[in-house]
C-alpha cells in the first residue's frame, strides 16, 4: 500500500472521519459482525425520486440475512432497501412495501448486484452478475423520498439508527453507483463490466462519506 493510501486509510477508519474519496479499484471492508460500524454516504438528493438504478459489488461468506444498501427517511427506514435473505434470495423495499427475487448464484463468491425501479410503471428490476432475475412490481405512482440517511453494513430501523448486529454485513462492498433515472440493459452490462455511466447522484470515483467504527479501506482483488 503507498503512503498516500495508507494515511487515507488511517484517517478515516477513525470514529466519525469523513472524506471525499475516488475509491476506483478499492473497496470497504466491514470485518466484523457488529451494531455499530457503518459507512454513511452522503449526497445533496433534495428531491423525490420517480426512478433510480442502483448497482454494487459486494463479497461476503455470511449465510445469514444481512443489509447492502439502506436508505431510509425521517417519515419511513425502509424507503429503499436491498436485503439479502440468504443465498440467491435478494429483497427490495420501496416504501417499506417489498418484493422478492430469486435468482441463481453460488456461494460464497463475489457479486455485481443492479437493482431499479421505475414510478409511473411501478416496474422493478433485479440483475445479479449482468443477468435479470424475473421482473416484479410495487409502489406504482409512489415517489421515494428525499434527504435520506444512506447506509452500509447495517440495516436501518429508524432515521440513520436503529441498528441489529444479526442484520449487519460482513465482507466488502465496492464499485457503488446510483442514477435517478431505470439504465438499459447495455447501460447495466457496461457498469458490470466496469464502465458506467456519469452516476447522478453516487459516484465511487468521487464518493462523499463518512466512516464509523471500525471499517478499513482496501485495494480490490477480486471482481
Amino acid at each position: 500500500m503507498d503512503k498516500l493510501l495508507l494515511w487515507v486509510s488511517v484517517l478515516i477508519t477513525l470514529t466519525g472521519a469523513f472524506a471525499q474519496t475516488d475509491l476506483s479499484g478499492k473497496v470497504l471492508v466491514f470485518p466484523r459482525e457488529s451494531s455499530r460500524d457503518h459507512v454513511s454516504l452522503i449526497t445533496q438528493l433534495d428531491q423525490p425520486l420517480q426512478n433510480f438504478t442502483l448497482c454494487l459489488r459486494a463479497y461476503s461468506d455470511l449465510s445469514r440475512p444481512y443489509s447492502l444498501f439502506s436508505y431510509s427517511t425521517k417519515e419511513k427506514d425502509n424507503e429503499l432497501l436491498i436485503f439479502k435473505v440468504r443465498t440467491g434470495v435478494y429483497n427490495l423495499y420501496i416504501g417499506q412495501s417489498e418484493v422478492t427475487f430469486n435468482v441463481l448464484e453460488d456461494f460464497p463468491v463475489p457479486v455485481h448486484i443492479c437493482a431499479s425501479w421505475e414510478s409511473a410503471s411501478g416496474i422493478a428490476q433485479f440483475w445479479v452478475n449482468g443477468k435479470p432475475a424475473v421482473k416484479k412490481g410495487l409502489k406504482r405512482g409512489y415517489s421515494v423520498g428525499a434527504s435520506p440517511k444512506i447506509i452500509l453494513g447495517q440495516e436501518q430501523d429508524s432515521y440513520g439508527g436503529g441498528f441489529k448486529k444479526e442484520q449487519s454485513f460482513v465482507g466488502e462492498i465496492g464499485d457503488l453507483y446510483m442514477w435517478d433515472s431505470v439504465l438499459s440493459k447495455d447501460e447495466i452490462q457496461s457498469t458490470y463490466d466496469g464502465f458506467p455511466t456519469s452516476p447522478s447522484i453516487l459516484n465511487w470515483e468521487n464518493l462523499n462519506y463518512e466512516i464509523n467504527g471500525y471499517v478499513i479501506i482496501e485495494p480490490l482483488v477480486w471482481k
